[in-house]
């Protein structure tokens, strides 16, 4: 099978997202989202490693006393659980800035496994096109912020909160970012957001292994601030190998 073209797992997708995005003719499209993404999200996990400490001790400061011999098991979890919100929360602000520009790079990077154009690609077109692209970003906002909400009740619940809610919102997370990142490809060819989601849950463990990676990746000093463009190029390459035909 061609290489271009072939099935992966979710987490390969991810990793061909990476060599995609280093790869000449594809580079200079990644600058503005990467850039983007190291003012947004370097600077909100500058802030949160200045008060992570704190904040994990007050949360399991809330644990029944019969629960205290969780202290050990939970603190991994919570500090994946705060790292994996603050990251998704800048990450999906410096998406909705960046939306035109990932757009943009998930065209090029479609035509680059495709060999056929996909759009007009002047910046003219990019340009007249934000408006229609940021509404489609407050479509996405509009889905996820209830269910965000629900979850984050869910975590203020002493004991629940602290024991499923991590490995819950862990899920939550990955199933979102397969929708952020996999949406750009989609909506590059005018396909409506539900639609997109129908087709994400046809691949439900391609999709969760995916965004489940991109979150575990926004999480980690340094490499979250190049993962933005790494997953939209792995997410145009799920829209080619798995649903374009």
């Amino acid at each position: 099978m061609n290489p271009i073209t072939r099935h992966r797992s979710g987490f390969g997708y991810f990793f061909y997202g990476l060599q995609l995005a280093v790869t000449p003719g594809i580079r200079q499209f990644v600058i503005l989202p990467l850039l983007a993404n190291v003012l947004l999200v370097g600077g909100a996990l500058f802030y949160l490693f200045s008060h992570l400490d704190t904040w994990i001790e007050h949360f399991i400061g809330q644990l029944p006393s019969f629960l205290s011999w969780l202290t050990y098991i939970l603190w991994p979890l919570l500090v994946l659980t705060i790292l994996a919100t603050f990251s998704y929360f800048f990450s999906t602000l410096a998406n909705f800035v960046a939306a035109p520009f990932n757009g943009l790079l998930a065209e090029k990077v479609e035509e680059h496994l495709t060999g056929k154009k996909v759009n007009d690609d002047n910046m003219l077109a990019v340009l007249k096109d934000t408006p229609r692209v940021l509404a489609r970003e407050w479509r996405k906002l509009i889905y996820v912020l209830p269910k965000a909400i629900g979850l984050f009740i869910l975590l203020l619940i002493p004991g629940l909160g602290q024991t499923i809610g991590p490995i819950v919102w862990f899920a939550f997370s990955a199933w979102m970012l397969a929708i952020q990142y996999c949406d750009y490809p989609f909506d590059n060819h005018k396909i409506g957001f539900n639609d997109m989601r129908n087709d994400l849950k046809q691949k439900q463990a391609k999709a969760y292994s995916f965004g489940g990676l991109v979150s575990i990746f926004t999480t980690i000093p340094i490499l979250n601030l190049i993962v933005m463009p790494v997953a939209v190029c792995g997410a145009t390459a799920i829209w080619v190998s798995e649903f374009k035909r």
